[in-house]
């Protein structure tokens, strides 16, 4: 009786459970946004508004985008999911105007060389190679063998098909290289005092200099070397202070007072994060005087804002989807590095 008591005491009401089925609405068409903002990053919508002097009617977007009338009302839908949600905005008497997200998804921001734009990045995350993994997650966890949903459905691992399709790894290295000018941009400006005392610098995995670039351009007295697969560095000439060099960090990092470690080791289960971690100190204690690894990645649980923590999480998924590896909170870190060996370790948080 006391069991059926508290049963029928957490029951919810009807008013309640009419909220809940708004709120699984909302979850059921989450994708609808996702899929709301790929077609717009594909017409160009942010480029078109800023063509337009940053404000365009529906009909004056229309025409800019060169989309037949007939597109109009199915344009307004469209537009409106992105206003709602705020990737563009409302403009005093009606039409859109750019908003701090959507001004992340122009072509070109100016002088800076495209440091403020993640147009690249989010072409990446919301293309198949990211999205069709995403939707047999019920169809992997069937399965017996250990590959990622990734490997599944594309026959292969990430770092497989970037060998197989040379097309892909243009596009990944790309997308990166974008992340990483804005991001090393942010990094610089408050923090950038991690690189004080450095005179050289190895980018691990570095892709196609993105980090490196701003590094050297901040910190002109640093030599910095690129550090990543002959297939990805191949024909990339070296610029200022800013080399390559060809090689698998599993095995060899070259030696240099500080390592840059830039969301590589999410991409690994503990095992080889521990490996490389251990290349690392090799590189950087090797002297008489130690010197430094710079690790940037997400730390799930730290202190953040909601929209960070949401954001943290639903990124550890997408990894833990395409890759083996995953997004770890501070116990984790810490037991990385505590079994590689580094003793002394401080972190600081971006958001």
């Amino acid at each position: 009786m006391e069991h059926q008591a508290e049963a029928k005491l957490l029951s919810p009401t009807r008013r309640e459970l009419l909220q809940a089925s708004i709120e699984l609405t909302n979850h059921t068409l989450s994708y609808i946004k996702s899929m709301a903002l790929r077609c717009a990053v594909q017409l160009g919508v942010a480029d078109a508004i800023h063509r337009c002097g940053g404000q365009v009617s529906l009909d004056g977007l229309l025409a800019t985008l060169s989309l037949s009338p007939s597109k109009l009302p199915y344009l307004r839908h469209v537009m409106r999911v992105l206003t709602a949600s705020g990737v563009f905005a409302q403009a005093d008497g009606g039409g859109y105007r750019l908003t701090p997200v959507s001004m992340l998804l122009l072509s070109d921001t100016g002088d800076d060389g495209g440091c403020r734009s993640l147009l690249q990045l989010v072409q990446l995350k919301l293309s198949p190679f990211c999205v069709s993994p995403a939707t047999k997650l019920a169809e992997w966890f069937t399965t017996k063998d250990e590959e990622t949903p990734f490997a599944m459905t594309f026959g292969t691992d990430w770092w497989g098909l970037c060998g197989r399709d040379p097309g892909f790894g243009v596009f990944f290295n790309g997308a990166m290289a974008c992340d990483s000018r804005f991001l090393m941009d942010e990094v610089i400006h408050e923090k950038g005092d991690v690189f004080d005392g450095v005179t050289s610098m190895v980018d691990v995995a570095g892709g196609t200099d993105g980090a490196a670039k701003s590094v050297a351009a901040a910190f002109p007295h640093i030599k910095c070397t690129v550090l990543d697969f002959p297939q990805v560095i191949n024909g990339i000439p070296a610029a200022g202070q800013v080399e390559f060099a060809a090689g698998d960090m599993m095995d060899f990092i070259p030696q240099a007072d500080a390592l840059l470690l830039k969301f590589v080791l999410h991409d690994w289960n503990d095992e080889d994060c521990v490996n490389i971690l251990k290349r690392c100190k090799e590189a950087i204690c090797s002297r008489e005087q130690k010197g430094k690894l710079i690790i940037i990645d997400v730390v799930v649980g730290s202190p953040s804002q909601a929209t960070c923590h949401e954001a943290k999480i639903l990124f550890d998924l997408l990894i833990s989807t395409l890759t083996p590896g995953w997004e770890r909170d501070e116990k984790e870190w810490s037991g990385l590095f505590k079994e590689a060996g580094f003793r002394e370790t401080t972190s600081s948080h971006l958001c």
